[in-house]
């Protein structure tokens, strides 16, 4: 083990996370007189407002995830370390992270806590086998494989209902991500594939948008969800609204309407983006302060200056922190880790944790983009969709995104696919598809070898002779699934499983 040194003449601040709340936590203290230590399980900074573009092959992972360290390059008074945070000692203040075998204690004046959320099967986790999130950038990478590997293996399949199975791409969640995954898949088979294949036509692909409520986009109002909707329907995806994902296997979703009819979809490519929950450190966190509760997602209800029950030091921001009227969105987690860095460098000033006014979110709107030149915005009460509301969105994104190259690439990205029909990052490996379930498969219990050797393509009972080895794309992507989003809530509660309290959106806000 080793350990950071204790002995430090300046205030030391540790900050959980590489995510908004982390990143701009740290940036926001570049002028204070402390000592910062950004500690992330990540080697980037990922903005995964646009992971769907990666896993849809219009933006490369460079343009989105960024090196932290070189991000926060100039910023002589931070340093960052990758691990993997194990435990957080109140009493000692000290953090515990490890990396491979090596277990590494930070000692810490302050701490912020921005560990984010991951996605919620509401109590059924065996769906992320064939459903995972889209959390990721292993995630967006595999989604895209499977995608591209689903088409491949519909120009060779031999029967009709292979074919059909897998030209079916199911989206599990109407918020903000599964609307745009939805439109995104409708416009690549649409656009960017008509025509490259000679036994199918991917304009066949159907695309359905399943939503356990009455409503698309439900927390930006009636207006822009039906309006959200109108444009994916004109655009041939599906949308199904109260229908409920009751179970998801290798071949398909199971669905349960309002008007308790149970029915089978079958497909390949399933996608999850209807729930999120808090990362287990506010779990943590809570046990180990006396008083500190958490929400039914996990989420930490903090004190009003957004610190735990007993520890004024102690900070926890963005998707972790349960407060009312702050949505699970980039712009809670930004206005969260700013007005921590403030009160850390009022305390230097000698400013007591009494003293402090607390936390008010101002919210500047939320946003969500359906298809290409079609995006809908909600700002205070002013709400407007088409292309004007596109052309904000893309000025928002760019605005967050970290890095002058990494805007000028996006620009040209964006102009090259939405001005034309080819998308630059189309590139797709069978591990990137496999890698998952190969993993899934080692730790199976035997009650779940059959079903996982399906997915990889393997006769039940000969899953460990197919592990590690090459698996063909089509025969794995013939039985197997797909990948999810859970940036926002959608009102898709499984049966058997509890909805989480809040809902939110990893989305910058207006």
């Amino acid at each position: 083990m080793s350990t950071q040194p204790v002995e430090t003449p300046r205030h030391r601040v540790v900050v959980i996370g590489s995510g908004f709340g982390g990143l701009f936590g740290a940036k926001h203290l570049k002028r204070a007189d402390v000592d910062v230590t950004l500690i992330s399980k990540t080697s980037t900074h990922l903005f995964q407002p646009l992971l769907y573009q990666v896993a849809t092959g219009i933006l490369s992972v460079g343009e989105i995830a960024p090196a932290t360290r070189l991000v926060l390059r100039k910023q002589k008074n931070v340093q960052v370390l990758l691990g993997d945070v194990t435990d957080i000692d109140l009493e000692r203040n000290t953090v515990s992270s490890r990396l491979l075998n090596q277990t590494t204690r930070t000692s810490f004046d302050s701490l912020i806590v921005a560990t984010g959320a991951q996605q919620s099967y509401f109590g059924n986790d065996r769906f992320a086998t064939y459903a995972p999130g889209m959390k990721t950038i292993d995630d967006a990478l595999e989604l895209r494989g499977r995608i591209l590997g689903a088409f491949e293996s519909a120009e060779l399949a031999t029967s009709q209902e292979m074919r059909d199975r897998l030209l079916t791409f199911v989206v599990v969640g109407a918020g903000p991500t599964g609307v745009e995954l939805a439109g995104q898949i409708a416009e690549l088979a649409d656009r960017t594939l008509e025509g490259t294949f000679k036994n199918i036509d991917p304009r066949d692909a159907r695309v359905i948008l399943l939503e356990g409520a009455g409503a698309v986009l439900g927390p930006m109002g009636e207006k822009l969800g039906n309006k959200a909707r109108r444009r994916l329907e004109n655009m041939g995806v599906e949308v199904q609204l109260n229908a409920m994902v009751t179970d998801i296997d290798a071949n398909g979703v199971t669905v349960k309407d309002k008007d308790g009819t149970v029915r089978r979809i079958e497909s390949s490519c399933k996608v999850w983006s209807a729930g999120v929950q808090a990362s287990p450190l506010g779990k943590m966190l809570a046990e180990r302060s006396d008083g500190t509760e958490t929400d039914r997602a996990g989420r930490v209800v903090v004190e009003p200056d957004l610190t735990i029950k007993g520890h004024p030091n102690v900070f926890v921001v963005g998707d972790l922190m349960s407060v009312p009227g702050v949505p699970g969105q980039a712009q809670g987690a930004i206005q969260g880790a700013t007005y921590a860095a403030k009160q850390i460098k009022a305390g230097l000033n000698g400013q007591q944790p009494t003293e402090r006014k607390p936390f008010k979110y101002f919210n500047k709107g939320s946003m969500a983009t359906v298809s290409r030149f079609s995006a809908v915005c909600q700002v205070g009460k002013l709400e407007f969709g088409g292309f004007i509301a596109w052309l904000a969105w893309l000025a928002l994104h760019l605005y967050y995104l970290i890095g002058y190259r990494s805007r000028i690439v996006t620009v040209i990205q964006w102009f090259v696919t939405f001005s034309g029909r080819s998308r630059g990052q189309m590139a797709a490996t069978e591990q990137w598809v496999m890698a998952r379930l190969a993993l899934e498969a080692v730790n199976a219990d035997e009650e779940d070898a059959d079903e996982l050797a399906a997915a990889l393509g393997a006769p039940p009972g000969e899953r460990q002779g197919h592990v590690g080895s090459q698996v063909p794309l089509d025969a794995a992507l013939a039985e197997s699934t797909t990948t999810e989003d859970v940036r926002d809530g959608s009102a898709n509660e499984p049966a058997g499983g509890e909805r989480p309290g809040k809902q939110e959106s990893s989305h910058p806000a207006v």
